[in-house]
């Protein structure tokens, strides 16, 4: 512990406050959000981890103490190095789901394939890719995300026997495409330094605000 500069005790104290007041904001954010990917959710999150980082970059000063808190991902993120006006963007969406009841999923998918015998047509063929067996479970698969939107199938997953996982949205600069060019490999041009904004959704943080709720 240096004595040069040392945090007052007022200071410390001040930190410690704002972690509490974001924490509360957080919560409320939480509690009115609009969808999985609210940008007041977000913005909240990062005002809470910022407020944290000052906190325990002031207690190790002022008294050689850490807290235990930790932001996942903040040691990982790349600089943001494209242009201050994107002339296009492209958004990029992971979710991941758990085949939590095979059964269900199968007979949601032949509910809407309606074939003679009540079996699952395969669905149409992927350029590059192994065509799935009538019947099987991907072919379930194939059919129930021909027939929904990924937003509808993330608000009614555990209807279709699926249970929800992590997800995140990449929002990124990107350079105006010519329809088709991207097709054939459409993931290769995923820079983190390009990246403008980011929304995640996990238990991971569920988590760490029940470690912090006095009552859990």
């Amino acid at each position: 512990m240096s004595d040069a500069a040392q945090p007052t005790v007022a200071e410390v104290r001040a930190a410690a406050e704002a972690v509490k007041e974001a924490l509360d904001r957080h919560l409320e954010a939480v509690e009115r959000r609009s969808g999985e990917n609210d940008p007041a959710v977000f913005a909240a999150y990062e005002a809470l981890a910022a407020a944290a980082d000052a906190y325990d970059e002031i207690l190790y000063d002022a008294y050689d103490e850490v807290t235990p808190f930790e932001v996942p991902g903040d040691e990982s993120a790349a600089a943001y190095l494209g242009p201050d006006e994107p002339e296009a963007i492209s958004v990029l969406i992971r979710r991941d789901y758990v085949v939590a009841d095979p059964e269900r999923l199968r007979a949601q998918a032949v509910r809407l394939d309606g074939g003679p015998d009540g079996g699952l047509a395969a669905p149409p063929p992927v350029p590059g890719a192994a065509r799935p067996a009538a019947g099987s479970l991907n072919a379930a698969i194939g059919v129930l995300f021909g027939e929904y939107e990924p937003d509808e199938i993330a608000s009614r997953c555990e209807e279709f026997g699926l249970e929800e996982g992590d997800s995140t949205l990449w929002v990124s600069a990107a350079e105006p495409a010519e329809p088709g060019e991207w097709l054939p490999e459409p993931f290769d041009d995923a820079d983190p330094q390009l990246l403008i904004c980011r929304f995640d959704v996990s238990e991971v943080y569920d988590d760490e605000l029940e470690a912090l709720d006095p009552e859990h």
